[in-house]
């Protein structure tokens, strides 16, 4: 079973990376700053998802 936090994070970085991009192509830098934070935050709580699968995992 995958971890609810591991599904958000995931999303999170797709539209962090959209983000990013968007603000590249329009020149506009807070926007690829914003985007790059929430692919970092997805990346974040990915992470902490996979913690908790492999601790659910341990306990099994």
């Amino acid at each position: 079973m995958v971890d609810k936090e591991r599904i958000k994070g995931k999303a999170e970085q797709v539209k962090g990376s959209i983000k990013e991009q968007v603000g590249k192509v329009t020149g506009n830098r807070e926007t690829e700053a914003e985007g790059r934070a929430e692919k970092n935050k997805g990346k974040t709580r990915d992470k902490v998802g996979k913690v908790k699968d492999t601790a659910r995992d341990v306990v099994k």
